[in-house]
């Protein structure tokens, strides 16, 4: 039988290799955006096409789809606005564009949760969990889309909120995220996204941007897929019951504490995609459940509006401050109208758990469902109302 040193000497080995195991799970997220960011280009003359509400919805999905990141989609959103290439009606067709953001954004989560689908039920715990955020956020632009297009409210409490902060002088100011700070050298030494107006990286150097690309997407899934796999193997040695505790116990002991949670950890790290796909490996150990997560999203909803905030005070465009303020203004009502009642609150988790259990019946399912949410149906219906 070991003795106690030992064994402590073995549980922070173990601690270390989960560090750096998270470490490189918040690198291969990187990577995987760095490599969508490629399209960035494209995203923005798919965004500057927009004509009315419902294209700007779609545009918002598939272009927050393509570059992984709603941050990415509703900072080029306030530039466009700020340059009034989205014309004089441009708060207007901007919202729909954010909310569109908002489902895309969700896509990498769900990819993270395909890490555990060759183990069944580590995968319907880890899949349930991501896939609620995807429905959480359809249905509340399902509720919001419809009385903004006709009643206007998120613009005009975007606009008293705008006309608050332009009178309160609170201006030009700038947070870097600390994931970023640690990952970026290692993703630009070997791709940088920003090139050819930035020095290449190493794999740039090695093959053609496009193969680049490709190799650089490749590299992020397997090294996803391997963090995944052995994060949940040393999370779960790890805890013995008093790490399930500590979570159940603390962090996410209540509904507010895992919104406050959210929004905190996602307005520090500045991405929803990397903060709600941290817990999904805790989901497929069996750490958390979909009722603790469930409020956690939501949070993470609203902590990402800061970026786009952020961007908004960068510029001096008063129309760029009020779509920022859209964003944030559309989640806290998202919010509001889900959270607080418990019948309300279970309709999402509900969706989810029934979504979830299909991936039993064939592991085809959710690859199927990622493709037909994020690209199909946005690409089908931008075709038949153009």
């Amino acid at each position: 039988m070991p003795d106690q040193s030992t064994t402590t000497i073995n549980r922070i080995f173990k601690i270390l290799v989960l560090i750096i195991l998270i470490y490189f799970f918040f690198l291969s997220i990187v990577m995987i955006g760095s490599g969508f960011k490629s399209f960035r280009g494209l995203s923005e003359n798919l965004i500057a096409s927009v004509s009315n509400p419902i294209m700007g919805l779609l545009i918002g999905i598939l272009a927050t789809s393509i570059v992984q990141s709603s941050s990415t989609t509703t900072s080029i959103v306030v530039g466009l606005v700020a340059s009034n290439i989205l014309g004089a009606d441009s708060i207007r067709i901007a919202i729909p564009i954010i909310m569109g953001a908002n489902i895309g954004t969700t896509i990498t989560n769900t990819i993270v949760s395909l890490g555990h689908i060759s183990r069944t039920d580590e995968f319907k715990r880890a899949y349930s969990c991501a896939i609620v955020h995807d429905i959480f956020n359809i249905i509340i632009v399902a509720i919001l889309l419809p009385l903004e297009i006709y009643f206007r409210i998120i613009e005009k409490i975007s606009l008293k909120l705008g006309s608050f902060v332009l009178h309160s002088n609170i201006r030009g100011a700038e947070f870097k995220s600390p994931v970023a700070m640690i990952t970026k050298p290692i993703v630009a030494f070997l791709y940088d996204p920003k090139y050819p107006d930035a020095s290449p990286g190493l794999l740039q150097k090695i093959f053609p941007q496009s193969i680049a690309q490709i190799v650089i997407l490749i590299l992020a899934l397997v090294l996803l897929f391997i963090a995944l796999k052995y994060m949940v193997k040393v999370i779960r040695q790890l805890v013995i019951g008093k790490v399930e505790q500590f979570f159940s116990d603390y962090i996410f002991r209540n509904g507010v504490l895992a919104l406050l949670l959210g929004i905190i950890l996602t307005a520090i790290v500045q991405s929803s995609s990397i903060t709600t796909s941290i817990v999904i490996p805790l989901a497929g150990a069996g750490i958390v459940n979909i009722y603790q997560i469930f409020p956690y999203t939501v949070g993470a909803n609203i902590g990402t509006t800061v970026t786009t905030l952020l961007a908004a005070m960068a510029t001096s465009s008063p129309a760029a401050l009020v779509v920022a303020l859209s964003h944030f203004t559309f989640n806290v009502l998202g919010m509001a109208l889900i959270l607080p009642i418990k019948p309300i609150r279970m309709i999402p988790i509900k969706i989810a758990l029934w979504v979830s259990n299909l991936t039993t019946k064939s592991k085809l399912y959710p690859i199927l469902l990622i493709i037909l949410i994020f690209f199909g149906l946005p690409i089908f219906f931008l075709l038949i109302t153009k």
